[in-house]
């Protein structure tokens, strides 16, 4: 399927690996001009140079923390007025509630509420004058089936998503949408590491710990990124502009419910 995005400018935050990149990957193939984020500069101009290499798309690394007003700006210097703002972050670590103090909570909600909007906020003026933008925001399965021990983060975003369920519907006849992206288990660099953490407190092989996991979930598997990066693509496709404020979860079947 042609997207309709060949040539749109996107911004994808935290993409130098991970769900991120996967985004920023398939946005590319879209053929679409992709800004890419990341902390550690080696890592972040590596997945540059293969992202450019695989699909001959301009990728423009910007090495920042994009929960700084000057990783902010370092984005917005290298695409001041972008057509798709995909907003990433990793979350707080597990940790029981008792345990967090309020920095680590304002830490927590600052990194995965309000870095979102303050980002939403720079690049939707643009957006709604031209008459074409797509959000979409990775936020987690969390919000919609909590884990205890990621309480901060399933907060945050949940407090995200309420935020903007309102908004999106008073941008939406501009065709500007914001949606979300629930991400259950793939198969990341980050999902690898804390199964080795939960191989390690219970006793297990990491092998015994992701079969275990995988057995809790109906697809039997982890997830791919790419097939999260597909979904991510056509959220910000000309032809999703009729999807606002929705919560897309995709997570191999594991949450129960029906809606």
């Amino acid at each position: 399927m042609d997207l309709g995005i060949a040539g749109r400018k996107a911004i994808v935050c935290a993409s130098s690996r991970g769900l991120g990149k996967a985004c920023a990957r398939a946005l590319a193939e879209a053929g679409c001009e992709v800004v890419i984020n990341g902390r550690d500069a080696k890592t972040l101009n590596a997945t540059a140079g293969e992202i450019a290499g695989l699909t001959g798309a301009k990728i423009i690394p910007v090495v920042a923390d994009v929960a700084t007003p000057e990783g902010q700006k370092a984005l917005f210097a290298a695409c001041p007025q972008p057509d798709i703002l995909v907003n990433n972050n990793a979350g707080p670590p597990m940790r029981d509630f008792r345990e967090l103090g309020r920095a680590q909570m304002l830490e927590g909600v600052t990194a995965n509420m309000i870095v979102a909007i303050e980002l939403i906020q720079k690049a939707i003026e643009p957006m709604l004058s031209r008459r074409f933008g797509r959000i979409v925001n990775i936020t987690s399965g969390a919000v919609k089936a909590p884990i205890a021990g990621l309480d901060l983060s399933s907060g945050a975003r949940a407090g995200l998503t309420a935020f903007l369920a309102g908004i999106a519907r008073t941008t939406a006849d501009k065709n500007v949408t914001i949606n979300n992206l629930l991400p259950g288990q793939f198969d990341t660099d980050r999902l690898r590491g804390n199964l080795s953490k939960v191989a390690e407190t219970k006793g297990k092989s990491i092998a015994q710990v992701a079969a275990d996991h995988i057995a809790s979930i109906p697809a039997r598997r982890f997830g791919d990124p790419a097939e999260f990066g597909a979904a991510c693509a056509f959220l910000c496709s000309a032809q999703a502009g009729f999807i606002v404020g929705q919560n897309l979860l995709i997570d191999g079947g594991k949450f129960p419910g029906a809606f």
